[in-house]
């Protein structure tokens, strides 16, 4: 296997709540106000009516590897062998290897009414979620006979993964309800990229070390959505609706009597159908990988595990549906002024942030610490995971009337050393199998993004050339209707 295709898999093979970007909570810009509904993107006296991108990309992704095998992973992107030192066979250890890419290409917003302060918005993304855990014995799988002194082994394969692309057309509609109240909306048509999930619950090998190969069994579930015959790559990548789907995210914030503002989000609630020519497999059947020693046992256990899991005969060509990865957030937010001048420049503002997936077990909180000077913020960022793992990370952005731009990671450190260890690697012919002591986790986190505002000035009502007459906005009315409050609320 070529080592780009490797690193691809490596970095594109599962994910989980760590995708979460937190560190833009309540920082106003273009990006948040499509990933939190309710957060406005303009300011009346201050910016101007139209938000755009200009179809430059803003982007997260972000990996994370827990259990023994970080070490045999990164050899093997890195340096073109695996060290399995660390692997034990029969132990039971399993590892969770965890990744999340999320792009907009297109992020257009317009202040489209004062009555209501309104705004509406339209964006074009590309989205990956993904999970997996997988044994020890997986790993070493793909280093020979190195770490399995035994003939036959069973039920040290029973992992379980899936990933899931898609790309989605979202259309968010954000309205001031009252003084303290802000709703947002955000409607998404979904197009599937591709599909993968497969279980294994019972599995066996069987080495035969004198003709170079074993025979391996496996038993399970597997559901593989399947790309047309002569599409091309380019065409995979772009919104057909082959695969179609929709889901929702729903946004609400409300500032107290104590100038706490709080968020509730619900995330990409949806779903999306997979079309008919996909396989849906139970799979109870063995198959022998040839050269199992030689250079290309990667591709051919690959192959291998690739038909027992999804071609043995029991394939049923036919269409499923799955659920996009929703989340339910919730976080307080109030700001402190650091300054006496009148302009008020200079502030601390810190968001406490809890996110829970709604189909799966992930949970993580994270505080957010940004310190705003003028036009310049500077965040601290501390995550804390279900898997007991604690992250450290932080932004800079610069956020001008019409222009902003934001760069950072939340998890610096091992961001910064995954970075340095893939810059510093090379093949290593020798390909040393030596323990050593595992970090808690090792992983990358990067986000980056830009926008501008142009267009015509908004107007305040109080500075407006024309005389407004304090209307409300569609929301605004019915909350009225509902609750009798004044206009001035």
């Amino acid at each position: 296997m070529k080592k780009s295709l490797f690193i691809f898999c490596f970095f594109l093979i599962t994910v989980k709540v760590f995708g979460q970007q937190f560190s833009q909570y309540n920082t106003g810009s273009l990006y948040e106000s499509f990933e939190n509904p309710s957060q406005r993107a303009f300011i009346p006296d201050t910016t101007r009516q139209f938000a755009f991108n200009f179809f430059i990309p803003n982007f997260t992704a972000n990996l994370l590897v827990v259990g023994n095998g970080q070490e045999a992973l990164k050899t093997r992107a890195f340096s073109a062998y695996y060290n399995t030192a660390n692997l034990l066979t029969g132990k039971g250890g399993y590892n969770h290897i965890n990744i999340n890419a999320n792009a907009y290409s297109i992020m257009f917003k317009v202040y489209a009414s004062e009555s209501g302060d309104v705004e509406l918005g339209f964006s074009l993304n590309t989205k990956a979620e993904a999970k997996g855990v997988f044994t020890d014995e997986t790993i070493s799988l793909f280093n020979a006979y190195t770490n399995f002194p035994k003939t036959t082994y069973t039920n040290l394969f029973n992992d379980n993964f899936y990933y899931q692309a898609y790309n989605q057309i979202g259309f968010t509609y954000r309205e001031q309800v009252t003084k303290r109240f802000a709703f947002g909306i955000k409607l998404n048509a979904l197009s599937g990229i591709a599909y993968r999930q497969t279980t294994v619950d019972h599995s066996s090998v069987t080495f035969d070390k004198e003709s170079d190969q074993a025979t391996i069994f496996a038993q399970g579930t597997s559901y593989t959505s399947i790309i047309p015959k002569g599409t091309s790559n380019k065409a995979v990548l772009l919104p057909d609706f082959l695969n179609p789907g929709a889901s929702i995210s729903i946004g609400t914030s409300y500032l107290d009597d104590n100038a706490f503002k709080w968020q509730v989000n619900l995330k990409d609630l949806g779903f999306i159908h997979w079309n008919k020519k996909s396989n849906v497999s139970t799979f109870n059947g063995s198959g022998v990988v040839s050269g199992f020693s030689s250079s290309q046992r990667e591709t051919n256990i690959f192959n291998r595990l690739d038909s027992l899991t999804n071609n043995d005969g029991s394939t049923k060509v036919k269409g499923f549906n799955t659920p996009t990865n929703g989340l339910l957030e919730v976080s307080v937010n109030k700001t402190y002024w650091l300054s006496d001048d009148f302009d008020k420049n200079f502030k601390f503002s810190p968001t406490l942030v809890a996110s829970k997936e709604l189909f799966y077990s992930g949970f993580t909180a994270a505080l957010v610490a940004p310190v705003q000077y003028s036009k310049y913020i500077v965040s601290l960022t501390t995550t804390y995971n279900d898997l007991k793992l604690l992250g450290f990370g932080g932004q800079f952005m610069f956020k001008a009337n019409n222009a902003e731009f934001f760069i950072g990671s939340e998890r610096a450190y091992q961001t910064a050393s995954l970075t340095r260890r893939a810059i510093r690697g090379k093949t290593n012919n020798a390909q040393p199998q030596t323990q050593i002591d595992l970090p808690g986790y090792s992983g990358m986190d990067i986000f980056l993004g830009v926008s501008f505002k142009f267009g015509p000035d908004i107007e305040h009502r109080l500075n407006s050339s024309s005389i407004p007459m304090g209307e409300k906005g569609f929301l605004g009315k019915m909350w009225d209707g509902i609750f009798h409050k004044d206009h001035n609320y």
